[in-house]
């Protein structure tokens, strides 16, 4: 798969080009995936194009390749050497039992790759998904009138948290201070860490900014162009998800933040390459921030908050956490927060309403056993009753 061919994209919707081209790309890795596939299989990958996201599209074909691939090396239902090989004959023999044997063994597995034994461990949460990944194919050849017989009733329940049953994990609002001083003075960063932040100071609070205001999907702040923003009008355009279109409005604090960044640290737009000219958030390479640069750069500073090592760091969905916490916090009504964040349900966003340590906090406030013990609890001294 040629990831890093360049194309050249040709725009009538009035979407940006970096969000056209980037759904492009997601869909030319899921045409590249489907002609490593068996051919019989075309009727799902017709379904998947109907009906489910780019971006789950792409992590079922990989399910279905990983799972041809584990037909061939752990099993004895198919005498393919390939997975383009592998026959419809072959998947009439497989039953519930196979696929949950499947599903176990995705658990805990070994890949030997460049000299090493890597193990890789998948929690339930990825199991499921898994799981849904071959339902769904096998429920579309049912349909298809491909297999005799709906095998998706045999399935094991793979055990994953409800929503009520979720920690919420976010910071609290001293530690949101504590990460945003970081970032302003470089204070708590190592003498390696300064150097890089000098060059980016005014981009990284920026980042910071928008995720803590507006609960910003990452994917919608990586997204983010120069002409996102009408500063005239008080307000910038997101794209989420399903491609909708949503106008957020800026407030003092978030509108000084980014015009200081665009003025005074920013690379100018004469140095770029044409696709790189838009992009808001840039790298010291002139190109824009991926995904994953602006999730380490997030953990880096979250973890300052935290005060924990870089590893424990919060990611940007935290801060999407965080939002919402606070603006719960602040008396807004759920239906707004809702709004905001773009939950799909609410009930989603009642989950950020009863925050569960701070339940748990309460509950053992006055369990200090060692304090009470040591007299140092409210300076009274332990003393056994006498009777």
């Amino acid at each position: 798969m040629d990831k890093g061919k360049d194309v050249k994209v040709y725009n009538r919707s009035g979407r940006p080009d970096n969000v056209v081209r980037k759904e492009q790309d997601i869909i030319r890795q899921c045409r590249e995936l489907e002609k490593e596939l068996p051919s019989f299989l075309k009727g799902y990958f017709t379904y998947l194009r109907s009906n489910v996201l780019p971006m789950t599209r792409l992590a079922y074909l990989h399910d279905i390749r990983f799972f041809c691939q584990y037909l061939i090396d752990e099993t004895s239902l198919t005498e393919a050497e390939c997975v383009r090989d592998i026959t419809l004959n072959d998947f009439s023999q497989i039953t519930a039992p196979d696929v949950n044997s499947f599903l176990d063994y995705c658990r805990h597995y070994e890949v030997e790759k460049d000299g090493f034994t890597v193990a890789f461990e998948n929690s339930n949460k990825t199991l499921a998904r898994k799981k849904s990944s071959l339902s769904v194919l096998f429920k579309q050849l049912y349909r298809d009138q491909k297999l005799e017989k709906n095998i998706t009733d045999g399935f094991d329940p793979i055990r994953v948290p409800g929503a009520s049953e979720r920690e919420i994990k976010a910071l609290q609002d001293d530690e949101v201070m504590i990460m945003l001083d970081a970032v302003s003075t470089g204070s708590h960063l190592t003498k390696k860490e300064r150097q890089y932040w000098e060059k980016t100071k005014k981009r990284d609070k920026a980042i910071l900014i928008l995720f803590l205001t507006y609960g910003l999907r990452l994917s919608e702040l990586q997204q983010l162009n120069v002409s996102s923003f009408q500063f005239s009008r008080g307000e910038f355009l997101i794209y989420r998800k399903r491609g909708k279109e949503s106008t957020m409005p800026l407030n003092q604090s978030v509108t000084m933040v980014i015009q200081d960044y665009l003025e005074n640290e920013r690379t100018g737009d004469e140095t770029l390459s044409e696709e790189n000219r838009d992009a808001l958030f840039l790298s010291l390479q002139g190109k824009r921030m991926t995904e994953r640069q602006i999730r380490e750069l997030v953990k880096k500073y979250t973890s300052i908050g935290l005060s924990t090592s870089r590893k424990k760091g919060y990611s940007p969905h935290k801060l999407r956490a965080t939002a919402a916490t606070s603006l719960i916090g602040r008396g807004n009504s759920i239906y707004d927060v809702q709004a905001l964040l773009d939950h799909e349900q609410v009930t989603t966003t009642q989950l950020y309403a009863a925050h569960k340590m701070n339940v748990k906090r309460d509950l053992v406030r006055d369990m200090e056993w060692e304090l009470e013990r040591s007299g140092k609890k409210e300076g009274k001294p332990y003393e056994k009753d006498k009777k």
